[in-house]
This record gives structure tokens, C-alpha cells and sequence, in this order.
């Protein structure tokens, strides 16, 4: 297929080349021209504005949105619309508040522009694991772009299927048509609040671990390496995850964590998610306590806060 991207930074430039790698066409566009010029010599096809881009694809046009959420990809979303036509599609993979896709939605409807909202999650390791799709769109612009998800899915790989008897279903090879426009956004949300909740959890354990030496129990004190435990725990524990091989991995580099002030920064999402649980009037103590502890961390630090930042930067690439 041909798709346009827009937005080479850290996930957009690596979508672009899981999907060259599948044998799709891409034309790309940022306003880092290095950018562009990177993907070009591997395959892609460069363009000087949104204008040229649309003007290098194929009709009906798909342009994948990748930018941080918030005005840039308003404004983005909002130019393309004025260049495109009725049968064009809008892909926001970005980390968007679910309402405001509904918002977008309609109105591109009223243009006859398709919109699809996909929440992406894989950090900087999808380009060679594929990326886990949660996406939000009518059932034809999903089934017209089935083979784009498909391509930058993890596909089936070694996880033992959960019910081997029966058929493949699109969830189990790492993409969701979840429903309408903003339901993708929506259960992303979700996903980055839980992640929030297992990030704070695995470091509040090792901040535990870490001042084992200060407990007075009559006996000689504890001196347990923590980098130690983390690789143990990857090992045949209940508690393994890709969250704890981040965090052996972050540990094994720097056991003191001296490269992380401890300042935790949060995107928003799980703002969203809490704001959304007091809408439904859901409880969610772990999920609001994580992000309140993010929120304390910018005053005061402790290891464990040093151990949110290091996953952060371990599987995003996201900066203090």
C-alpha cells in the first residue's frame, strides 16, 4: 500500500521503515529535513511540505499523523484537511485524548475525509518487536487499512495462544479494531494508566530492596543487590514482564541510577484515565496513586523515582 507519514521523530521514522521493510511505499514528511533525507536512503520518498506529500501519493490518499499530541497535531490534522479530498484518510497515531478524535471525526466526516485514531504502543524497540495497534475507526476505513496494522504488528510469534484450538484473530497478532473513532485513543489510555501503576509498583520494590541495609533486626544487615534480584525475577517469576527486563537492563548500566535526577515526567495519559474513572465513577486507587506519585517526585526524589525515569528512557526514549 501507500501511505504518507508525517512526523519522523522517534516512532514515526521507525513505523516508516517496518512498513519499507513489509514492502509498502512511503512517503515521508518532517520539518527536520535530515530526517527525511534519512528515510530516503532507505527506501522512502521524500517531500518538502504537506502539499508535496499529497501530491506524491496515489489517490485515494492515507496520511499517518505522528506527532506529540496537543496543538501540533491539531494543526497538522487541520492543514491536511484543506489539501485533501473526500475518500482520503486521516491516521492520528499519536498519544490523543479520545475526545478530541471524536471531535475530528466528525468533522472530517463532514468533508467526506476518513478519520483513524491508533493507539501505538512499542516504544523504540517496535521497529524489530512490531507495535501493539489499538485502533478507533468505521469498519470499512479498518478493513481498507487491515494490511498496514497487519505489517507493523508483532504478528503471532512464540507467545502460546490462549485458546490454540481456534481461530487466528487479529488481537493475537498485536492489532484491535476496537471501535468507532476514538475507541483506538481510548483503550491506549487505559494502557498507559496501567502502565503508570506497574512502573510505580516495580519501583517502589526496588527502592524497598535498595535500603535493605538500613533495617535493624538484630542479625547482620542485608546487603542485596538489586540488579541482581531483577535479573532473578526475569526468570521464571509471576512478576516477570518487559517492564522488569527494562528495569534489569537500566540497573545492570547503572546500578546507583546516578544518570536520573528522579524528576518523573507524566504525557498525560494517565491524567486522562483518572479524570475518565471519576466520569464513570470507577475507583481506581493504584492508578491515581501512581500518577500522584509522579506528580511528588518532581519535589522530592527517592530511587525508586530514579528507576521510573530509567524504564521511561529505556523504552521510549523519553528524557528527564
Amino acid at each position: 500500500m501507500h501511505i504518507g507519514m508525517v512526523g519522523l521523530g522517534r516512532m514515526g521514522a521507525n513505523l516508516s521503515r517496518r512498513l519499507l521493510r513489509a514492502g509498502h511505499s512511503c512517503v515521508v514528511f518532517d520539518l527536520d529535513m535530515q530526517a527525511v533525507r534519512s528515510l530516503e536512503a532507505e527506501g522512502a520518498v521524500a517531500s518538502e511540505s504537506l502539499q508535496d506529500l499529497l501530491e506524491k501519493l496515489p489517490s485515494p490518499r492515507v496520511v499517518w499523523v505522528m506527532l506529540p499530541a496537543g496543538k501540533i497535531t491539531e494543526d497538522s490534522i487541520r492543514k491536511l484537511s484543506t489539501l485533501m479530498k473526500s475518500g482520503d484518510t486521516i491516521i492520528d497515531g499519536g498519544n490523543t485524548f479520545y475526545k478530541d478524535d471524536i471531535r475530528r471525526g466528525k468533522e472530517l466526516a463532514q468533508q467526506g475525509i476518513n478519520y483513524v485514531d491508533v493507539g501505538t504502543s512499542g516504544g523504540l524497540w517496535g521497529l524489530e518487536r512490531g507495535y501493539c495497534l489499538m485502533i478507533g475507526a468505521s469498519n470499512e476505513s479498518f478493513q481498507s487499512l487491515e494490511p498496514i496494522f497487519k505489517s507493523l504488528a508483532p504478528g503471532l510469534g512464540s507467545i502460546d495462544r490462549t485458546d490454540p484450538s481456534s481461530q487466528v484473530h487479529s488481537q493475537e497478532e498485536g492489532y484491535l479494531h476496537c471501535g468507532p473513532t476514538g475507541a483506538g485513543h481510548f483503550v491506549k489510555m487505559v494502557h498507559n494508566g496501567i502502565e503508570y501503576g506497574l512502573m510505580q509498583a516495580c519501583a517502589e520494590g526496588f527502592d524497598i530492596i535498595k535500603n535493605a541495609s538500613k533495617l535493624d533486626h538484630g542479625g547482620e544487615p542485608f546487603a542485596v543487590d538489586a540488579s541482581k534480584v531483577a535479573e532473578l525475577w526475569r526468570r521464571g517469576s509471576v512478576v516477570s514482564s518487559w517492564l522488569l527486563d527494562l528495569s534489569a537492563k537500566a540497573l545492570q548500566q547503572d546500578p546507583q541510577l546516578e544518570a536520573f535526577s528522579g524528576r518523573v515526567q507524566d504525557s498525560g495519559e494517565g491524567r486522562w484515565t483518572i479524570e475518565t474513572a471519576v466520569e464513570e465513577g470507577v475507583p481506581a486507587n493504584v492508578l491515581s496513586a501512581s500518577l500522584f506519585a509522579r506528580f511528588r517526585s518532581r519535589e522530592t526524589s527517592t530511587f525508586g523515582d530514579k528507576l521510573l525515569s530509567a524504564m521511561r528512557y529505556q523504552f521510549g526514549g523519553h528524557k528527564e
